[in-house]
């Protein structure tokens, strides 16, 4: 597994902006594009502003909002082939997920490959990842739920080459995905399929599990499911369903003082406060982005007693 610097990904890209001398003046960006696909046939370096201003347009019309770093995305993969490349821009134009197209996307800081119809890492989960890793001791033990692509296991394993990285996932694509990735993943649902030994004897459990509310999943993007499995987002009646499945079993595999790490949003937190003591949860932070939107939760484990997994 190649791994790039833990670095923050959600830097705003630079406005373009051309110059005096129009689509014939490269700007920083345009020269370091076209250093990337340096050598390739029939593109010069005018010839590739024109080109990724064509695909910009195209990509821009359709209502992307990242169009311009979209279309570099795509000609990097083309080898110079128009014919490739018109196939590439359908495809997304079909709001077939960009990852599925290049087959990679980047999460914090990491190239994450993301193979078709497996679940794409999102950079609102980035803070997550770094929650996960900061309770993550040199030498510990941590589980990813639901990992999918691996995203976050790998997030864990870069910085904490020590510890070991466990996780679980229920797609088969994803399993395989994750795999390729580096990540020891174990085939089934939630804790179902890990190993025995890590029974009280982890120090984080992190995940991106299905939080979506039912009567919500309609007012996600319209193109959510033409690509995408439900799967992946429905928490159930109020979101919470599986989220309270992994407060109630997670505690049979966290030491005391470890902590439990989940994505959720809205006001799902405050209705989960009751599970967290109930299962012997203390210290719950409800954390945000930016925006100041709730993205996640984090609870450390007090109580320790007899596994508690169905």
């Amino acid at each position: 597994m190649t791994t790039a610097s833990f670095a923050d990904a959600d830097a705003d890209p630079a406005d373009d902006d051309h110059g005096p001398a129009g689509q014939e003046t490269i700007d920083r960006r345009d020269d370091f594009f076209s250093q990337r696909i340096e050598g390739l046939p029939k593109l010069g370096a005018s010839n590739v502003v024109v080109t990724i201003t064509s695909v910009t347009s195209r990509l821009a019309e359709a209502g992307f909002i990242a169009a311009r770093e979209e279309a570099e995305e795509l000609m990097a993969c083309v080898a110079g082939s128009d014919v490739v490349l018109e196939s590439l821009i359908e495809r997304r134009l079909r709001s077939e997920p960009l990852a599925w197209i290049i087959g990679s996307t980047t999460f914090c800081g990491l190239t994450i490959q993301v193979d078709p119809g497996v679940y794409v890492p999102r950079w609102q989960s980035e803070p997550l990842a770094r929650r996960a890793l900061s309770r993550l001791p040199d030498n510990g033990t941590a589980i990813d739920l639901c990992t999918g692509s691996g995203c976050i296991a790998m997030v864990l394993m870069s910085q904490r080459p020590g510890s070991r990285v466990v996780a679980s996932e229920l797609d088969d694509r994803a399993v395989s995905c994750a795999t390729a990735n580096g990540v020891e993943v174990h085939s089934g649902d939630l804790f179902a399929p890990l190993p025995p030994e890590l029974l009280g004897m982890v120090d984080v459990v992190v995940g991106v599990v299905p939080y979506v509310p039912s009567g919500s999943m309609a007012f996600l993007p319209r193109d959510t499911f033409a690509y995408e499995s439900a799967l992946a987002y429905d928490g159930g009646d109020d979101g919470t369903s599986i989220l309270r499945r992994v407060i109630r079993e997670s505690p049979g595999f966290l030491r005391p003082g470890g902590a439990l790490v989940l994505e959720l949003g809205g006001d799902e937190a405050n209705a989960l406060r009751s599970d967290f003591e109930r299962h012997g949860f203390g210290e719950v932070v409800v954390f945000e982005d930016d925006d100041g939107d709730v993205r996640g939760v984090e609870a450390t484990f007090f109580r320790s007693g007899p596994a508690m997994i169905r």
